[in-house]
């Protein structure tokens, strides 16, 4: 599909992790500027440390599709250890930053099985400098996560994006 928001689920049906909802506006998605989401989730499994990440990040130019490289952390990625990398950016002990705790969605590993729901919330997208290979056009992300070589969970994305 050529631009516009779109997400599925791109693993196994036994996967323990799904991702049921995911709605995100304006489209595309303006930088800086607000984006509103909203989420749900369900998790059949305590997902605990260490997480890894495997991310796919593609960008159309004209009717193809580039893969990203990993540049500075961006990009194309692999974590392998999301649970290190949150308690970084949130230092454990402190509480998760809004809206994640009015809705009581956890910031930080493990996370337990159970439904999480984000209802419509909006983010404030800073002015940040992004490289020159992220900006406008289209994108299409895999996600997967797994734990010990298990997968876990599997979403594609696909957005646009237009900086001012």
């Amino acid at each position: 599909q050529a631009g516009g928001f779109a997400w599925e689920n791109c693993g196994d049906k036994r996967n323990p992790v799904v991702l049921q909802s995911l709605s995100v506006a304006p489209d595309p998605i303006s930088i800086p500027g607000r984006l509103r989401v909203s989420a749900a989730a369900s998790s059949t499994k305590t997902m605990a440390a260490p997480l890894k990440a495997v991310l796919l990040v593609e960008k159309a130019l004209g009717d193809l599709w580039i893969q990203l490289p990993c540049i500075d952390e961006m990009g194309s990625c692999t974590y392998d250890d999301i649970c290190s990398i949150l308690d970084n950016l949130i230092p454990p002990g402190t509480t998760c930053p809004e809206p994640l705790l009015t809705y009581g969605i956890p910031c930080h590993c493990p996370f337990k099985a159970g439904s999480y729901s984000l209802p419509s919330s909006d983010f404030d997208l800073p002015d940040v400098e992004l490289p020159s290979w992220m900006t406008n056009g289209n994108y299409r992300v895999r996600a997967a996560i797994s734990n010990g070589g298990e997968e876990l969970a599997c979403v594609k994305v696909a957005f646009s994006l237009q900086s001012q």
